[in-house]
């Protein structure tokens, strides 16, 4: 698909900082990395629709950002069919093993114990069947040309391995991949996985059961055995993906689609913006203009996150949706809000950045809006297996532990924002600890005071929640924020609600892979730059 020419410019281009709108009315895409885009942008104009492309893309992704995703890993969509209008949300998060993990700590994410069930090439596979127009083989081969081929190593990337270097070198897989005499491979060098390649190839031909039912997966079990888990052929066997409803709520005259639980990223955007609608916003303005408009957001973010820690897979645990979706909820919420000071939060209970979001729609106005994930930081348990990650998700387990053999409780959020006339006007979500703030922020900038889309993902935001190393308090917080002037940020902090400001544009704010459709049709998309993608239009 690639030339090694291109595969340089592009690489080149995967750099932070300042992003470029692209706009169209025949398909547009977005995610975190120039190779990512193209890959989607050439599956629409080969005549692929919304879900051929975020797949293509997705598993490629797997290949350029080993740092953020995996195979391994987990995939959640929100689609939306133009002809029929109907949405509906694919879940493909991660089981808990069903030997369970008593006395599960932090120490845990150096072994086997680790390891969930992982539900990526599962939805992938569904989501095919059911959307796509292209086989398994076709949508797999930019991935695997990718991984045989190779790409340079661009400087995000090698920041990562140099990081994880530790992990990366305890096994000859690791070190054979990204390891040259012993070394780090460095920027600009190629970077080849053979290894990962062939087991691409062998997904492709046998789709599900090579992944969940193969020796393959008696491979993996017995690699994560060694290490001290507890993963077994029936917890793979035994997987499904979920095919759900989205959560639905509403704020002023828009209608919001929302990952449902245990996608809780969805319902927890939705509590948050019915919240909001009890504060004048519109006149405090933005957290860059009001420290009321600071304090009662980070708030409410903060506070909703920590409320859902509580919520569980439904399968085994009742949850009373239309009670937390609802506004009467939010106004007592509300009242209850002001008699106290903010909330701390568990410090146990925060998961590590690592994600990918990205964003197609196509020439029919089809949407598929796309989480994947390692869920973890890249490679911090070292494992790896013919070439492919072996993700520490369940970090995730921290924050909520899923009954043995239930589905993980995750706070990703692809959404959809309808207007009063039933069409989609916003498709989005976030990577990253700050990706609630992030789709929140932006939703709000563009609905609320009418920003373009480019202005928007450039605005300084609240991020998300960082814990001080410094105070004696065990669980002392601070929310990451780049904005506001000192005199917002001082009275912020007299609420006694605790912020650590950061550069602009930080890494940990998440990367809004959003796209905002127009009353005329236009579709416009910016990447954003705090992360190293583009935005294309067909």
């Amino acid at each position: 698909m690639f030339d090694q020419d291109e595969l340089a410019q592009l690489c080149k281009s995967a750099t932070a900082g300042r992003k470029q709108k692209a706009s169209g009315r025949n398909g547009i895409v977005v995610s975190s990395h120039p190779i990512v885009s193209q890959i989607a942008m050439r599956t629409l104009e080969d005549g692929g629709n919304a879900v051929d492309a975020v797949l293509a893309a997705a598993l490629a992704q797997t290949v350029v950002e080993p740092h953020m995703t995996t195979a391994f890993g987990v995939l959640s969509m929100m689609h939306y069919d133009a002809a029929t209008g109907a949405t509906q949300y694919v879940n493909g998060s991660m089981n808990a093993p069903l030997a369970g993990l008593p006395g599960f700590s932090a120490a845990d994410m150096a072994t086997g114990r680790s390891v969930a069930v992982p539900g990526f090439w599962s939805a992938w596979e569904a989501s095919r069947m059911r959307y796509a127009t292209r086989s398994r083989e076709a949508l797999a081969a930019p991935a695997i040309d990718l991984a045989r081929g190779g790409f340079p190593i661009y400087p995000v990337l090698f920041g990562m391995m140099f990081e994880a270097a530790a992990k990366i070198g305890l096994s000859d897989e690791g070190r054979n991949i990204y390891f040259r005499d012993n070394v780090i491979r460095g920027p600009g060098e190629p970077l080849v996985n053979h290894a990962l390649a062939d087991t691409l190839e062998r997904m492709a031909t046998d789709g599900v059961d090579y992944f969940y039912r193969s020796a393959f997966t008696e491979k993996v079990v017995e690699t994560v055995k060694r290490a001290g888990g507890v993963l077994t052929m029936e917890d793979f066997d035994r997987y499904e993906t979920r095919w759900m409803d989205p959560a639905w709520g509403s704020y002023r005259d828009y209608k919001i689609a929302g990952s449902p639980p245990p996608d809780t990223g969805g319902t927890h955007i939705i509590e948050i913006l019915n919240l909001v609608e009890q504060i004048p916003l519109r006149q405090w303005g933005m957290p860059t203009e009001s420290a009321d408009s600071m304090y009662w957001l980070a708030r409410f973010c903060l506070e909703v996150f920590s409320e859902g820690a509580a919520q569980g897979d439904p399968k085994s645990w009742p949850l009373p949706m239309e009670t937390i979706l609802s506004k009467d909820y939010a106004a007592m919420r509300f009242e209850l809000m002001k008699m106290r000071d903010p909330r701390g939060l568990d410090p146990a209970k925060k998961a590590y950045p690592g994600s990918n979001h990205l964003t197609v729609v196509d020439r029919d106005g089809n949407i598929a809006t796309v989480l994947h994930s390692v869920m973890s930081h890249g490679w911090s348990n070292g494992l790896i297996v013919d070439g492919m990650n072996l993700w520490a998700g369940g970090v995730h387990f921290f924050r909520n532990m899923p009954r043995p053999g239930d589905r993980g409780t995750c706070y990703v959020a692809p959404h959809i924002i309808f207007d009063a006339t039933g069409k989609p006007v916003l498709a989005a979500g976030s990577p990253s600890v700050g990706l609630i703030q992030n789709c929140v922020t932006n939703a709000l900038n563009i609905l609320d005071f009418g920003m373009d889309i480019e202005t928007s993902v450039h605005q300084p935001r609240i991020g998300g929640p960082t814990y001080t190393t410094d105070s004696l308090a065990p669980d002392a917080f601070f929310l990451e924020v780049d904005c506001g002037t000192p005199e917002i940020q001082a009275e912020v902090r007299k609420r006694r609600l605790g912020i650590e400001l950061v550069n602009p544009w930080n890494f940990h704010s998440g990367s809004y892979e959003g796209v905002h459709i127009a009353a005329d049709g236009l579709a416009s998309a910016c990447a954003d730059p705090r992360r190293t993608g583009v935005a294309l239009a067909v």
